[in-house]
C-alpha cells in the first residue's frame, strides 16, 4: 500500500483523538478520515489541460462560399518598358496653318469672316477697295481692245495679200507690191499673237494676284465694267484663329502684316523641352503618350515628327515636336502638357494586378493559394507599375496563384 506523506502527518492526531474518548471518536474520526482521503488526490488546479496547436499568423482558411467571392489568378510575365517624361506646350500645327495678308493696297470695305468661323478654300475673308484692282481690270480691258484691233488688222492684211496675188497673176502690179502685201500680213499675224499673249497675262494677273475667279474674269470681258472691290479668300480649310483688320482700315501690300490667321485644328503640335541627356533615346517616328493639365482624365497618342537641331544654352534642353490628333478640337494652343515616351524595348518580368498587393507601411504583401481553400500571406518586392500590372522583383514564382480581387478581405479575416 502506498503511503502518502500527508496521511503520515495526520496519523498522530488521529490516535490522540481516539485516546481521548471513544464517545466522540466516531464522529471526529469520520471527519478526519474524509479529510485524509480527500488529500490523496491531486487538486483540479494542478491538472494542466492539453493546449491546441498554435495558429499560423500567415495562413487563412476560407470556405467554398468565401472562395467564390475572390478572384485568383496565376502570376504571369509582362513586358515593362523604361519611360522618359518631359513637359511642353500645345501649339497649332504649322504645317496646316497659314497667315493671310493683303496682296494689294487699299481700304477695307467689309469684314466677312470672324474669329472662330470655320472656312474652306475660296471662302471670302474680307473685301478691299483697291486702285491696283482697278488698274488690273483696266489692263485686261485694254488687252481685249488690242486683240480686237490686231484681228482687224490681220483681216485687212489677209485681204490685201489675196488681192495683190490676183493682180500679180494678171500682171497688173509688180512683184515688189505683192511681196509687200505678204510682209504686211506676216506683221499683222505677229501683232495678233503679241496682243493675245498680253491678254493671257492680264487674265492671270486678275486670277492669281488679285484673286478674281474665272467667272469674274469672264464677266469683266463680257460687260467691260470695272469693279473696284476685291475679295481676299481663304487659301485652306480651317478655323479663323486671329484677325487684325477692321472695316475702313487702310492696308498696304508691302507692309507684310498678317491680317488673318487660319489653322486646321484636326491635329495639333506638342513642343516639349527634353533634357539633352535624354535626346539619344528619342527618334523621329516614336510613339508617345501625352497628358494635358486641363484634361487630366484623357491620354492622347502622338508621334515625334522633328527633333531640334540645337540645345538651349541656359536650360540644356532640346525642343522635340510631336503631332497629336485633336478629335473634337479639345486641345487648345498654349495648353500645358507632359509626355511619356518609351526609351527601350522593355524587359520581361513577373507581374500581378495592383489590387492583389496589400501595403503594410512600405512592405508589399500578397495572398498565395498554397492548397485548396488555404491562403498564405507572403511578402514580395515590387518595381514599376505599367498597363495595369505591378512588377514583382522577388517573392513569387511564375504560375503561382494569387488573390487579386478580394485580397483586402482576406487580410481583414486574418486580422480578426
Amino acid at each position: 500500500m502506498i503511503a502518502y506523506p500527508h496521511r503520515l502527518l495526520l496519523a498522530r492526531p488521529v490516535r490522540a483523538v481516539l485516546a481521548a474518548g471513544r464517545g466522540r471518536a466516531n464522529g471526529v474520526l469520520s471527519i478526519l478520515l474524509a479529510i485524509a482521503l480527500a488529500g490523496c488526490w491531486p487538486s483540479a488546479s494542478a491538472i494542466t489541460p492539453p493546449q491546441p496547436p498554435a495558429k499560423d499568423p500567415n495562413i487563412v482558411r476560407v470556405s467554398e462560399e468565401q472562395l467564390h467571392q475572390l478572384d485568383i489568378m496565376p502570376v504571369s510575365s509582362h513586358k515593362f518598358r523604361v519611360y522618359k517624361i518631359a513637359v511642353g506646350q500645345i501649339a497649332f500645327n504649322e504645317d496646316a496653318s497659314t497667315l493671310v495678308a493683303t496682296p494689294f493696297t487699299g481700304r477695307v470695305t467689309r469684314v466677312i469672316a470672324k474669329i472662330g468661323d470655320v472656312v474652306k478654300p475660296g471662302d471670302p475673308l474680307f473685301e478691299v477697295d483697291s486702285p491696283e484692282v482697278v488698274q488690273a481690270q483696266t489692263d485686261l480691258i485694254s488687252a481685249l481692245h488690242a486683240v480686237e484691233r490686231a484681228r482687224m488688222s490681220l483681216l485687212v492684211a489677209q485681204r490685201q495679200a489675196e488681192r495683190t496675188t490676183r493682180l500679180l497673176a494678171d500682171k497688173a502690179i509688180s512683184m515688189r507690191e505683192s511681196e509687200q502685201a505678204r510682209n504686211d500680213q506676216a506683221i499683222a499675224e505677229s501683232d495678233l499673237k503679241t496682243a493675245e499673249g498680253t491678254l493671257h497675262s492680264a487674265r492671270n494677273r486678275l486670277r492669281v494676284f488679285i484673286g478674281r475667279d474665272q467667272a469674274e474674269v469672264d464677266r469683266l470681258e463680257r460687260e467691260r465694267i470695272i469693279n473696284p472691290a476685291v475679295t481676299v479668300n481663304s487659301p485652306l480649310e480651317g478655323t479663323v484663329i486671329a484677325r487684325k483688320v477692321g472695316p475702313g482700315q487702310y492696308v498696304r501690300a508691302d507692309a507684310g502684316e498678317a491680317l488673318y490667321g487660319i489653322a486646321n485644328l484636326s491635329t495639333m503640335w506638342l513642343k516639349a523641352n527634353v533634357p539633352e541627356v535624354d535626346i539619344p533615346h528619342i527618334n523621329v517616328g516614336q510613339e508617345l503618350e501625352v497628358k494635358v493639365t486641363a484634361l487630366p482624365d484623357r491620354v492622347f497618342n502622338a508621334q515625334v515628327i522633328a527633333i531640334g537641331a540645337a540645345s538651349d544654352a541656359s536650360t540644356r534642353r532640346v525642343v522635340v515636336r510631336s503631332e497629336i490628333p485633336n478629335p473634337g478640337h479639345v486641345l487648345k494652343s498654349e495648353m500645358f502638357a507632359s509626355f511619356k515616351i518609351a526609351t527601350s524595348a522593355g524587359e520581361d518580368a513577373l507581374a500581378v494586378p495592383p489590387e492583389a498587393v496589400i501595403w503594410e507601411g512600405e512592405q508589399a504583401v500578397v495572398w498565395v493559394e498554397r492548397e485548396p481553400l488555404v491562403l498564405q500571406r507572403r511578402k514580395i518586392r515590387v518595381g514599376m507599375e505599367q498597363d495595369g500590372r505591378l512588377q514583382v522583383r522577388d517573392g513569387l514564382k511564375s504560375g503561382e496563384l494569387v488573390v487579386s480581387r478580394g485580397a483586402i478581405f482576406v487580410q481583414n479575416e486574418l486580422d480578426q
